[in-house]
């Protein structure tokens, strides 16, 4: 019979310390034991057997922990290996350090009035450069507040605020901050190409630790705002600033900082010029940030939420930059390339510039679409050329051809002048009498405007009443090659034909040259040359280019322009310049209309400017009846009442010459023995010779003049020997 072997019983644990028995038990057995165990022993002894188990747990996360930082740790140093490897794989392809410089900001030319106020700046970054402490302080404020908050903390690359942005970036799930410090983004700017490739990101690192190593932080931040792109061509915060603001960067209001600042993250989808709305939220955000950062207190804060949305037009506006692309056009023929800062010194009154620009504007937004004038420029000077004010058209934000020194356009009746002086100094007189009737020259039969004839005139009516005929005549007296000489004598430069139809202005001018030279008129004679630059010199004031214009050369004998004077005065007075009448101020001038009402012009002066003014269409559609007696005479008046607003009238030189002033006041020319013999002359009347001979003595040709003939005054020439004689 076999033997049962009994298997081992379960050993118990002993509080009492004595040693275990073994114990032969039952499954019924363990079944009773559990339930006559009382509560606090059955739990004792269920969880005691845990407690293993719970030790070996925290160990092994402990373990994990421990690898985790261990593999993490030599990941970085691999890493940094790697970084290390890469930067100086691609550190060893750029020139050496030693190599290194800023490179030059390109150019900028500031434009000043003759008062001294900024009209414009020109070059490729549209503003100068400044100091730190010239521009607004909110400006940097603004900038470091929501581009690179721990700029003066960091050595050019900021490792906290780099993870910061990788952080933010995958929270969103795109990117919405970047790391690149202001440094780097100098060094971008500076030195590098836009691309992004591992290459030129290491290189802009290796930069911006190089240009934290060589300049200061201040330095760094000034370059920094001077160069970086603002949107809509402003480089800088001088350029931004007048760009969107019309006003310096040391007047930016915390609002108009916070508007610039914010533009950094997208100039060109941002601009004001383009999306005034996007640009008043990024400023709203960047206004927060520098709140949050304690820049600023709410009270400031609530004052720049309360400023007007900035509405910046698409284009630069104002008449002042056709006087800057008229700068920029004859700069280089001054001083040469431009490579440094410039200052340009002017000739403009810009108050008289803006308020030219009114009256042109207002001209023709109230007459013209019913009279079909689009466009109109003006141009003033005073005796020694000097350009006071200019006009290239309606709107430079809309078009930037400047109809004042680039259009050539036929002056008409405008040009008569020059034809009037040739005859008067080859001895004719405002009293010389010729006969109003038709004319043949060859195949070309000149008429008056009216359709009229009036017989027998003298040239002062007959320049007065604008007679096409008796021009024609002294055109063929004098000689179409005379003419042609006297005007470019006094200023004109444009390609004329030297043809009998010269008389009618049908050689095209540009409105600034034929105002220069209606200033030997009005100034006694003296050359007066359209000029805008006064004084060019680098922005450390060292003097590059300067004319005053103090010594110009005499181009028409003084009685020959006080001749001139007393008849245009007439033309004012008693003629087709009615309108331009001035009160309390003598006016001297002449109307122009060209065929088909193509162009009208009106050019007239006193004896402070002269001033001429012109309208018409750019395809030179005709206009509807628009005469230079009209609409440019109307302008002409409104213009000079304001400019001579608050003076004491002055005398034309109708007696003699008055030497021209330059701007800054040359002295007076004396020891002319014939300007002081005509100005004691007494007033001549503006009529036929008292003594009842017609022109003095001189008898009055036929009318009807043979092609091509030059036809003097038949007998002896009225002289000024005459006038004086009382001959």
């Amino acid at each position: 019979m076999a033997r049962k072997i009994s298997s081992p019983g379960r050993i118990e644990p002993s509080f009492e310390g004595a040693r275990p028995k073994r114990v032969s038990r039952t499954i019924a057995d363990e079944r009773v034991t559990a339930k006559a165990s009382p509560p606090g022993r059955r739990k004792a002894s269920r969880s005691r057997p845990r407690a293993p188990r719970s030790r070996s747990a925290r160990g092994g996360v402990a373990r994990a922990l421990r690898g985790l930082v261990y593999w993490c740790f030599v990941l970085a140093i691999w890493g940094g290996i790697a970084i290390a490897g890469v930067a100086a794989y691609y550190g060893a392809r750029m020139p050496s350090a030693a190599t290194w410089a800023i490179p030059d900001r390109p150019p900028n030319v500031k434009i000043l009035s003759v008062n001294g106020e900024t009209m414009a700046n020109r070059g490729a970054t549209g503003g100068e450069a400044l100091l730190l402490g010239d521009m607004s302080p909110y400006i940097p404020e603004a900038v470091i507040a929501i581009e690179d908050r721990r700029f003066y903390s960091h050595f050019g690359v900021d490792p906290i605020g780099l993870a910061r942005a990788m952080l933010a970036n995958v929270m969103a799930g795109r990117m919405v901050q970047g790391g690149s410090t202001l440094t780097q983004q100098l060094a971008k700017n500076l030195f590098l190409s836009p691309e992004r490739t591992i290459e030129r990101k290491v290189e802009e690192v290796l930069l911006a630790v190089w240009l934290e190593h060589k300049f200061t932080k201040d330095q760094i931040l000034e370059m920094y705002l001077n160069r970086v792109f603002f949107g809509s061509g402003a480089y800088g915060v001088e350029a931004a600033s007048r760009r969107y603001f019309q006003k310096p960067a040391r007047d930016v209001t915390l609002a108009e900082a916070a508007l610039l600042a914010g533009l950094l993250k997208a100039p060109s989808r941002l601009s004001p010029a383009r999306d005034p709305k996007a640009a008043e939220d990024r400023a709203q955000v960047v206004l927060t940030a520098m709140r949050e950062q304690g820049v600023v207190s709410d009270q400031e804060i609530a004052t720049a939420l309360t400023s007007p949305q900035v509405r910046a037009k698409s284009y630069w506006t104002g008449s002042e930059n056709y006087v800057a692309d008229l700068v920029m056009q004859r700069l280089p023929g001054l001083i040469g390339p431009i490579t440094d800062d410039l200052v340009v010194d002017t000739t403009i009154d810009f108050e008289l510039q803006r308020e030219a620009e009114k009256v042109l504007r207002a001209s023709l937004e109230e007459n013209g679409a019913k009279l079909n004038a689009a466009q109109g420029a003006l141009v003033s000077v005073d005796g020694t050329g000097a350009i006071r004010a200019l006009i290239g058209g309606r709107e430079y934000a809309t078009s930037q051809f400047d109809r004042a020194t680039d259009a050539l356009r036929q002056p008409g009746s405008a040009f008569k002048p020059f034809v009037y002086t040739a005859a008067l100094e080859q001895g004719r007189t405002p009293w010389s009498m010729r006969n109003d009737a038709p004319v043949r020259i060859g195949k070309w039969t000149p008429e008056n405007y009216d359709g009229k004839y009036r017989g027998e005139v003298s040239l002062s009516d007959a320049l007065a009443h604008s007679l096409n005929t008796v021009a024609a005549q002294l055109v063929m007296e004098v000689g179409p090659k005379t003419v042609v000489q006297t005007a470019r004598r006094l200023g004109i430069e444009a390609e004329l034909q030297a043809n009998a139809s010269i008389a009618l202005g049908t050689s095209e001018v540009t409105l600034m040259e034929l105002t220069g030279a209606y200033a030997p008129f009005m100034n006694g004679g003296f050359k007066a040359t359209p000029h805008v630059i006064r004084r060019v010199s680098t922005h450390d004031g060292k003097v590059l280019y300067e004319n005053t214009y103090d010594n110009p050369p005499r181009v028409i004998d003084p009685a020959v322009a006080a001749m001139m004077n007393r008849m245009l005065v007439q033309v004012v007075e008693a003629g087709t310049g009615l309108n331009a009448r001035l009160d309390g101020w003598p006016v001297a001038g002449k109307t122009g209309t060209t065929q088909s009402y193509r162009d009208a012009l009106f050019v007239g002066y006193t004896a402070n400017l002269v001033t001429g003014v012109w309208f018409g269409n750019d395809n030179g559609t005709p206009m509807k009846k628009v005469t230079g007696g009209g609409l440019p005479a109307h302008a002409w008046k409104q213009f000079m009442q304001i400019a001579h607003s608050g003076l004491p009238p002055a005398s034309l030189p109708l007696g003699g010459p008055v030497p021209p002033v330059a701007i800054e006041g040359p002295a007076p020319q004396d020891g002319d023995a014939v300007a002081d013999l005509v100005r004691d002359l007494a007033p001549v009347p503006l009529s036929p010779d008292p003594t009842g001979a017609t022109g003095g003595g001189v008898p009055v040709p036929p009318a009807g003049i043979g092609a091509g003939a030059s036809a003097p005054d038949n007998g002896r020439r009225t002289t000024l020997l005459d006038i004086l004689m009382g001959n």
